[in-house]
């Protein structure tokens, strides 16, 4: 590990007062529709529930404490390769730490793990083994929070790879494990990838795995992979499917309205928490929650965090050597050693997984939803310890 170099700057947060009075208005003056009655969750989220967190979000709620907690952690920016990269890098006191990228998803940002932080740099203090240290570099993906201004069409999942790798060369690390969940578990084994021999290995959760047309290939499932096959397509995925055909359209509603925003997000954490019929701040803390939905908001990235789903899915045509949908259902072949951490909400196949990656460790955990690192972050911290501990 080197020091600093001058391309990466210190970072801290610091929002505008302008902008959070303009919050304060927006949710004050929100026009609230109609609903049909009786209905629930089933036609989306209720205006009563959505009244109540609005409300909070607006008189209870502390940005400025959360503000500070933020800053707490060291951060930093770099550009790299066109692209701004906002990114917590957190040393370990532990000399001989693994060094460790951790990639959020949708709609996530570096806030989703800052309850594993301390027991994956410091497992000393925290109960655990020394040994099973890492030192962290935790990014915002390019288009989400302070990653922005995106650095243009194409900055698909490959891409968003190869700025990660350029970054963690920059910090002077040579060898280095990656975890990621959802959109970041598309970002880790495209690093595994494209540097194989940097790459130790690759954590993954809320990972998605498909079928590839391939006769005879669902002839065999277990009952638990035909489950896990029909969620996937029973799945109601409008949310994605606006984001990877129509983000633009979209951002126009969710960037104006912070009512909007905040609809947009937390039907995701009540749909992909767990217990399924539990309200989200049953499941995630609500300030983190509210947290997540105010940087998107105050960054004004609910657009270009959507354009990963394009890209991904929808790009086609942009630059041939730019972008390549086929990065939706098939990264490559992997080498790099893998590991899979599946909660009772995810949906991943194994066989699946074991298809496209060199997989060698499989965890069945059996409570918790998509956002592992805030539901069940103790279960996360172990799993990864574990991974890593068996590489070593």
């Amino acid at each position: 590990m080197t020091a600093t170099p001058p391309e990466i700057q210190p970072f801290r947060i610091d929002v505008p007062q302008a902008q959070l009075d303009d919050l304060g208005a927006r949710l004050a003056n929100t026009r609230w529709p109609d609903e049909l009655p009786g209905l629930g969750w089933s036609r989306g989220v209720p205006v009563e529930y959505l009244k109540g967190l609005a409300e909070y979000w607006r008189t209870g709620y502390d940005w400025r404490a959360q503000e500070a907690m933020l800053n707490e952690f060291p951060q930093f920016v770099a550009t790299v390769d066109g692209q701004r990269i906002h990114f917590l890098h957190i040393r370990s006191p532990e000399p001989g730490a693994t060094p460790l990228m951790l990639l959020h998803g949708w709609p996530g940002g570096v806030v989703d793990f800052l309850d594993v932080l301390g027991p994956l740099t410091d497992p000393r203090a925290h109960g655990g083994d020394p040994a099973d240290a890492f030192h962290l570099v935790v990014p915002a993906l390019p288009g989400f929070g302070f990653s922005t201004p995106l650095a243009g069409p194409g900055m698909n999942p490959a891409r968003m790879a190869e700025v990660l790798v350029q970054l963690m060369t920059l910090l002077g690390y040579s060898r280095y494990g990656v975890q990621g969940y959802d959109a970041g578990a598309w970002v880790a084994p495209e690093m595994g990838n494209q540097a194989p021999e940097r790459v130790s290995g690759i954590h993954l959760n809320a990972m998605l795995t498909f079928p590839m047309g391939t006769p005879g290939e669902l002839d065999d499932l277990t009952d638990v992979e035909q489950q896990r096959w029909r969620a996937m397509q029973d799945f109601n995925d409008g949310y994605l499917q606006c984001n990877a055909k129509r983000p633009q359209t979209v951002t126009y509603g969710l960037h104006d309205s912070p009512v909007g925003q905040l609809a947009w997000i937390v039907e995701k954490f009540k749909e992909l928490t767990m217990p399924e019929d539990a309200l989200p701040e049953h499941c995630v803390d609500r300030d983190r929650m509210l947290t997540d939905v105010s940087l998107y908001w105050l960054t004004g990235t609910a657009g270009s965090a959507a354009q990963i789903y394009y890209e991904a899915i929808s790009a086609t045509s942009w630059d041939s050597e730019a972008v390549d949908s086929s990065h939706w259902t098939d990264t490559g072949p992997s080498t790099v050693p893998t590991g899979v951490l599946v909660s009772a909400h995810d949906v991943t196949v194994r066989r699946w997984a074991e298809r496209d990656h060199n997989i060698v460790h499989w965890t069945e955990l059996g409570k918790g939803g998509h956002f592992l690192a805030m539901e069940e972050p103790a279960a996360l911290v172990d799993d990864v310890r574990l991974f890593f501990r068996s590489l070593r």
